[in-house]
């Protein structure tokens, strides 16, 4: 991005945001725009792609604190008028701008304050425009619903993936099959051209060209010149164990193509996970609840439970409380390290709704043989009224 991009555009306005919006609001309207703009969303449609380009230039700038911090700063300084032809000045030494003893050390874009100038004009001499080199591909992002197993273990799994690339009928070129595209005349390939204004010289992308350079007489039949399409492509992406719902994984280089040999951008696969019928998680524990019956918990028990690979066997000790939580390790996430968390079994003690006659008379032979309730001093206090608050 020029730092004539700077100047000339409100990238506020672009994105909808008073020039008072926080960072997060910033992001809010960006993510909005960009859905409703993307070019997957509106094929064909010229506008809506140059409009996207627009909100993502903008928010490329106001995304970043200091390069926003930068960008205010500049159009604030030539808003004030300080360098518009015929305004009324005090004398100033040029040399203090454009890089002189005591010139302003901060940084535009990259380069210094006098870099910033040079990028805009050039005095004295013929301008050094700059042709396109190789531009990044753009960063896409797609989402994959996987099964809880799955995400506990890795899965490896095949995408299909929208983006623009090349047209497979002229390469790229834009040019109909058995032509090529001509040396635009005006900028002899520049893709700029120069206009003087004064003691200064001013570049801006070439109109018969639109900077591109070139010109094509006889449009490819398949991308109508524009040298790229919307292609479908297949991948296989590797999710790692242990990825949690709503993770993004970052896939280097497997975006969008770049543009003139420049590298590609990246692939961020946000991930879904199913619930399970059986199993949750707590970070790298699994989580798991059985019910057991009243005697299993007095008496104890050899307790066989599924995993997600094969069953264990945990021992339930005599007088295990309903809501006890037994432990079986390593049967849980695979960690980043290479370790696993482990398999939380969470012992329901069920109490049944209807006895049979028999299972009654038990349970009230059971009774009278342990001896009164637990709660019986909680009884006799109630009964006795003491503590009871005086009226």
């Amino acid at each position: 991005m020029s730092s004539k991009d700077w100047l000339e555009k409100d990238f506020y306005q672009v994105l909808g945001v008073p020039k008072t919006a926080s960072t997060g609001e910033v992001k809010k309207a960006y993510r909005k725009l960009a859905r409703d703009l993307h070019p997957d969303h509106n094929p064909g449609n010229v506008d809506a792609e140059t409009r996207f380009k627009e909100v993502s230039e903008a928010y490329h700038v106001l995304a970043d604190e200091q390069r926003r911090k930068e960008y205010d700063e500049m159009r604030s300084l030539f808003s004030s008028g300080a360098f518009r032809r015929g305004a009324q000045q005090p004398p100033f030494d040029v040399s203090d701008i454009f890089g002189g003893a005591g010139a302003d050390d901060r940084r535009f874009g990259g380069g210094s304050f006098s870099d910033l100038f040079s990028s805009i004009f050039t005095g004295g001499g013929p301008s050094r425009p700059r042709t396109g080199g190789p531009a990044r591909g753009r960063d896409v992002e797609t989402e994959v619903v996987l099964e809880f197993s799955d995400a506990v273990h890795g899965a490896t799994l095949p995408l299909t993936l929208r983006s623009p690339g090349p047209c497979d009928t002229c390469h790229g070129s834009g040019a109909k099959p058995g032509t090529q595209p001509r040396t635009c005349a005006q900028c002899q390939g520049s893709g700029l051209v120069t206009r003087n204004q004064g003691a200064f010289s001013f570049s801006e992308p070439c109109r018969e060209c639109q900077g591109v350079g070139t010109i094509v007489e006889e449009q490819c039949p398949e991308c109508r010149g524009t040298g790229g399409v919307t292609k479908s492509r297949r991948i296989t992406v590797r999710i790692p164990p242990g990825v949690q719902d709503g993770q993004r994984i970052r896939l280097s280089g497997r975006g969008e193509p770049g543009a003139r040999g420049g590298p590609a951008g990246n692939l961020y696969v946000r991930v879904r996970v199913r619930p399970d019928d059986l199993f949750g998680r707590n970070g790298d524990d699994l989580t798991l609840t059985v019910p057991i019956t009243f005697p299993e918990a007095v008496l104890g028990t050899d307790l066989r439970v599924p995993t997600l690979d094969s069953p264990v066997t945990l021992r339930v000790p005599p007088g295990t409380p309903s809501g006890r939580t037994l432990r079986a390790r390593g049967k849980g996430v695979t960690r980043r390290d290479g370790t696993t968390g482990d398999l939380l079994v969470t012992v329901e003690v069920v109490v049944p709704a209807e006895l049979s006659k028999e299972a009654r008379t038990a349970l009230e032979s059971f009774a009278e043989a342990t001896g009164p309730a637990p709660r019986f001093h909680l009884e006799q206090r109630a009964t006795t009224g003491e503590g009871a608050s005086s009226g």
